[in-house]
């Protein structure tokens, strides 16, 4: 655990980087990521990868990845119980909002520069043609720990991911405000991109201090302010 760096600092640098990308800049109420005198960590690293490999499932389902093959994999993976329920349900019977899950392309590529397996996280590009390469190889049969053993993860400093992260909030308002009023985006991606990226952060940067209550789980990520 690390101490968090100087909050409005760090949140001045977000809004010049807004400033830069032509992008609405949010109201000046709008709230801090963390307080000072906080503590900030990622979350331990085989939850991580964890997470990011039920995603890559999950996204591979949605692009024709059979059933039976995705809830194999993830049985002999056993990391069944680190499917949230949607997930499952999804996986196991289809049901759910499909465009929802493909979405998700954009959580696993933040996940995978937490992870030292992306080079960037640049809000105006997609995610890397190499990142379904770095993911474990589910045609190939390539289980979660194999996967591990070839990946070498090197996690991200935690301030660095904080830093990432205030950016990306003011990033979340600043795209759906410039998609709302017609606003030019800055590149190739979208609000809903930008939104899942921030998931992914928000879910992984844990934040330790007397404002903050305990981590939430995947599902319990609150992405409406």
């Amino acid at each position: 655990m690390k101490a968090a760096p100087d909050p409005r600092a760090v949140r001045d640098a977000s809004l010049d980087e807004l400033e830069r990308l032509g992008l609405p800049l949010p109201p000046p109420a709008f709230p801090l990521v963390w307080e000072p005198g906080d503590e900030v960590e990622l979350r331990p690293t085989g939850e991580l990868e964890a997470r990011a490999a039920v995603l890559h499932v999950v996204v591979s389902r949605c692009f024709g990845m059979p059933t039976e093959a995705a809830m194999s994999w993830l049985l002999n993976s056993k990391l069944v119980d680190f499917v949230t329920p949607p997930e499952w349900q999804f996986v196991a019977l289809g049901s759910g909002d499909h465009r929802s899950f493909v979405l998700h392309h954009d959580a696993v590529f933040a996940l995978s520069w937490l992870l030292g397996l992306s080079r960037h996280l640049d809000p105006t590009a997609p995610p890397e043609e190499r990142m379904m390469t770095q993911m474990p190889d589910l045609p190939a049969g390539e289980l979660f720990n194999a996967w591990r053993s070839r990946a070498l993860v090197a996690p991200q400093d935690a301030v660095a991911a904080a830093v990432l992260l205030d950016l990306y909030y003011c990033l979340d308002w600043a795209f759906q405000e410039a998609e709302r009023t017609g606003v030019r985006l800055p590149g190739e991606v979208d609000s809903n991109a930008v939104g899942q990226r921030r998931w992914a952060l928000e879910w992984a940067v844990t934040f330790h201090g007397p404002f903050h209550e305990a981590p939430p789980e995947w599902e319990e990520v609150d992405l409406s302010v």
